[in-house]
């Protein structure tokens, strides 16, 4: 019995991977897609952990004249059966490869002095050049202050065109430039160093690329597309293949016949259903069923510890909790509520992200969750604008526990009284369910301000069911039901639980009101709200659902103070 090759989990390295023998999903058909690509430089936008590193290291051991042994790594792949001008290009080109993705500091030195030594790296990798009279005098002087780290910022932001240049006149072949993680010191400084990281990596990027006829090809990664006015000015050479986009669609993330092969060669075919449901859901370009690949290989390691959040728990979705934290995030909350449930938005997907625009153009959230890989695009609705979703359950956790911790931290709703309340609710013990409400709604009227829109309030609400029951039931809210409009409505999947719809009805708080007299409007309003759901049938929808115990329920705001059951006269 041939024993199953091992999956080296973290480990970015080609070379390091294809020599031990690892299990590689086959992407070397990307070296082909990237030698017939019209454009010298290719801006490869994607999420975290779908392959981005692995696959430069690739690219990086196919071109390298450097090392002529690296063609054995390659014999038993795709690549080697593509026509004989592509493996022509093996082991021809000197390479230039830079990575940014550590680079993320809080403060502009702690992230130039990690850039600075990863260009000290990289001239050191290069050392041969101070052998022999490649270079001038003055320019080995150069080379050795930027080893020594006694360069000006100048000389550094100059380094990588200089260095194309050096490599060319040795090797007298064109240059590839693999640049990995670009936009990580950017996004490090959007709050704090902004202008100072900008003109930087403009400099250091653009002179590398613009108008560099030793340049054979460049392949830039990052996860957004930094806008071309920022970072990329005047590269008329620059192709742009993004999570939109048809071209190499297929070559980050594992497809489903990927996905196929590695649970059958594991084992584990059995559970692809949920795997799917955990880990599928991505659309780049024209090929949908992209799965998650590194929750996809952590999963595969170790399947008796079942499902979790692998990726999620690699990123701590900061922005997103920032932005749900806003005042005046009304808006975000909507949108969050439809996503949860599993519904789709149509948002526009800007192709050039500045950051700085993030503070007055709120809708750039989106755009960044569908770059980041929060969001997934279900189709395209327009010229700019696409329908997205959340891509799996997976991301739904994300999205859940942002939301509990929104209402715990901020709110000041504590976890503990959204379950218990919410378990009296759907358990039909509506005197308990009561009590609970009226102290979460209280508690949400007081984070939002004294003059709280009641539509904000029930929005919070409703996002605390859908973080702490979204998995059992479907929650809807303000849709057409019968012959008319429910305000809130709980389906549950499982058919013998009960199905809930809620009507709720405001009436004016009166000052110097007798007790009697607001008793019997409240009475009757909370009649009405009854009556409403009857006359109306908004339960119509369970009873389509086939399901048979129904909870009708009315609420009935007196001001900001919530009333469920009718009060009993004395």
């Amino acid at each position: 019995m041939e024993t199953r090759k091992r999956l080296n989990i973290g480990c970015s390295d080609f070379k390091n991977i294809m020599e031990n023998d690892n299990y590689f999903i086959d992407k070397s058909l990307l070296i082909e897609e990237v030698i017939h690509a019209e454009k010298a430089v290719l801006l490869l936008p994607r999420p975290r952990r779908f392959g981005k590193t692995l696959n430069l290291s690739m690219l990086n051991y196919y071109f390298d004249i450097c090392q002529p042994e690296n063609e054995k790594l390659f014999t038993g792949l795709k690549i080697w059966q593509s026509e004989d001008h592509i493996k022509e290009k093996r082991g021809k080109y000197p390479v230039i490869y830079l990575s940014f993705k550590d680079a993320k500091h809080n403060n502009w030195d702690g992230t130039y002095q990690h850039i600075v030594a990863e260009i000290v790296k990289l001239y050191s990798n290069h050392d041969y050049l101070l052998i022999g009279d490649t270079l001038k005098q003055h320019e080995k002087t150069k080379f050795n202050n930027i080893l020594s780290e006694q360069a000006h910022s100048s000389a550094y932001e100059d380094s990588l065109k200089q260095l194309i240049e050096y490599l060319h006149r040795y090797h007298q072949q064109n240059v590839v430039v693999l640049i990995d993680e670009y936009d990580t010191p950017i996004q490090s400084g959007y709050k704090n160093f902004y202008e100072t990281v900008i003109p930087f990596m403009r400099n250091l990027l653009s002179g590398a690329f613009k108008d560099n006829k030793y340049l054979y090809k460049g392949i830039i990664t990052g996860i957004l597309r930094v806008s071309k006015e920022s970072i990329f000015s005047g590269l008329n050479n620059l192709s742009v293949h993004s999570i939109t986009d048809f071209d190499f669609s297929d070559k980050f993330g594992f497809t489903q016949r990927e996905v196929d092969q590695i649970l059958s060669d594991f084992n584990l075919i059995d559970n692809s259903e949920q795997i799917k449901k955990w880990y599928d859901g991505y659309t780049i370009g024209n090929t949908t069923d992209i799965y998650n690949p590194w929750s996809i290989l952590n999963y595969v390691t170790r399947p008796k510890e079942g499902f979790k959040p692998y990726w999620a728990n690699t990123s701590s979705g900061e922005l997103v909790k920032e932005k749900l934290n806003d005042h005046d995030a009304d808006n975000i909350r909507k949108q969050l509520v439809k996503l949860i449930n599993g519904e789709t938005i149509e948002k526009e997907i800007e192709e050039n992200f500045v950051f700085q625009d993030l503070n007055k153009k709120k809708e750039l959230l989106w755009t960044l969750l569908a770059y980041s890989g929060y969001l997934t695009q279900k189709n395209k609705t327009g010229r700019k604008s696409y329908a997205l979703c959340i891509p799996n359950y997976e991301i739904k956790t994300v999205f859940q526990d942002i939301v509990i911790e929104w209402l715990d931290t901020e709110v000041k709703v504590y976890k503990s009284l959204l379950e218990e309340t919410t378990k009296y609710l759907v358990n039909n013990e509506i005197i308990k369910f009561e009590q609970g409400f009226k102290k979460i709604i209280g508690d949400t009227f007081s984070y939002f301000d004294l003059n709280a829109e009641p539509e904000n309030v029930y929005q919070a609400y409703v996002l605390g069911l859908l973080a702490i029951i979204g998995d059992d039931y479907i929650i809807k809210s303000n849709r057409e039901s019968g012959d008319g409009r429910y305000d809130i409505l709980l389906i549950p999947h499982d058919k013998s639980k009960y199905g809930i719809v809620i009507e709720i009805k405001q009436i004016k708080k009166l000052d110097n009101e007798d007790e009697q007299v607001r008793n019997k409007r409240i009475n009757t309003k909370i009649n009405e709200a009854a009556m409403q759901i009857e006359h109306n049938k908004y339960y119509k929808e369970l009873i389509e659902n086939k399901i048979s115990k129904i909870i009708k329920l009315p609420i009935v705001f007196v001001g900001k103070e919530p009333y469920i059951l009718m009060i009993q006269e004395e």
